[in-house]
């Protein structure tokens, strides 16, 4: 009764996750719809994003139980080389970037990151798994030689995380701790644009960010001042802010930061709508039937992800929402259970001699 229970009971807790993620998704996709009904605008950005999320999650899964090393082998090739073989990630002339090149090359690379350290975590020889894991720090070197010395950094510490993953004994505290990180620095993001720290930290923080993206926080926040329960309309966020408007050379018309679009052009339920979304990875992983070092990997980069979408356009680009929900994929897969040997049958005649002498 024990074996039957295990797995109908982690049978159950999986189809609680994707019942989550279903619900979630699909919440984002309708709330979408009902702010581009009440004040215009485009929600296929927001629509392209749900779709991106889900058929990457779902692709993950499904690849994650078939080939558990090589998929995110694959991966992690796959988005080093969209960094660093496709300049036209770049959406155009923008202000200055604190994550390199732009946030999409920086995120594409700590998704890569995070992939091999999966891999090598679900790589049994030694061997294999050096090889994964030096994989991710030459991903590290990618990314600085590209200019992004941010998504270096990320890489690093994604690296970092993986190694001391094996350490950690409760998977529920590590998950608590990435969680805690990126709202400690989403809540530093509303401190800048709300000019509540001292003056010391938020010039030296402004002279990282650039005055031009701070001023289109505020832009943001005074949009979801006024409007704080449908927002603004999606996709509007560029013809209604003035800084925007007035940027020479013109700019991508986003305000440059996840929660701050969302509070803009989707109101308060946005915001909550986008935190609903990385609370239910983070459920996701929780439930996982991987190991620990894989799901803490995987929550590390997912973190590290978050966080620059707070700073930048990173979720603005289908590429890395793609990217997002196949890394939650792979580590909230299943690995495929190996088939137990099947002993050779005995030949007719020795079945017969074995019949007489017991008879």
């Amino acid at each position: 009764m024990a074996s039957t229970a295990g797995p109908a009971s982690a049978h159950e807790r999986r189809s609680a996750s994707d019942a989550t993620g279903v619900v979630v998704l699909g919440a984002c996709a309708a709330w979408s719809l009902i702010t581009a009904a009440a004040h215009g605008g485009r929600p296929e950005g927001v629509l392209l994003a749900v779709l991106a999320v889900a058929a990457g999650y779902a692709s993950g899964r499904i690849c994650g139980e078939l080939l558990p090393v090589a998929s995110p082998v694959v991966g992690a090739f796959a988005g080093l080389g969209l960094a660093v073989a496709a300049p036209h990630i770049d959406p155009g002339s923008q202000p200055a970037s604190p994550l390199g090149q732009t946030g999409a090359t920086a995120a594409l690379l700590t998704l890569s990151a995070g992939a091999a350290c999966c891999a090598a975590w679900a790589a049994r020889p030694p061997g294999p798994r050096f090889c994964l894991r030096l994989l991710a720090a030459g991903v590290a070197v990618a990314a600085a030689v590209l200019g992004s010395i941010p998504g270096s950094v990320a890489c690093l510490g994604v690296l970092l995380c993986s190694l001391a993953a094996d350490r950690v004994r409760r998977r529920a505290v590590g998950l608590g701790g990435l969680a805690l990180a990126v709202a400690l620095v989403t809540g530093a993001t509303w401190a800048i644009a709300e000019d509540a720290l001292p003056d010391g930290p938020t010039s030296s923080l402004e002279g990282q960010l650039t005055r031009h993206r701070v001023l289109l926080w505020r832009d943001a926040l005074g949009m979801a001042g006024r409007e704080p329960g449908l927002g603004a309309g999606p996709g509007r966020f560029a013809e209604l802010s003035a800084t925007a408007a007035e940027a020479v050379p013109p700019s991508d018309g986003k305000p440059h930061s996840a929660p701050f679009q969302q509070a803009a052009e989707q109101g308060v339920p946005g915001v909550v709508l986008l935190a609903a979304v990385f609370g239910w990875i983070l459920y996701a992983l929780w439930r996982s039937p991987r190991s620990t070092p894989v799901v803490l990997t995987a929550g590390a980069a997912l973190t590290a992800l978050a966080a620059m979408a707070a700073v930048g356009n990173a979720l603005s680009f289908t590429t890395v929402t793609a990217g997002a929900g196949l890394l939650a994929g792979l580590a909230t897969a299943r690995p495929a259970p190996a088939t137990p040997p099947v002993p050779p049958e005995d030949p007719p005649e020795d079945r017969a001699d074995g019949a007489r002498m017991n008879h």
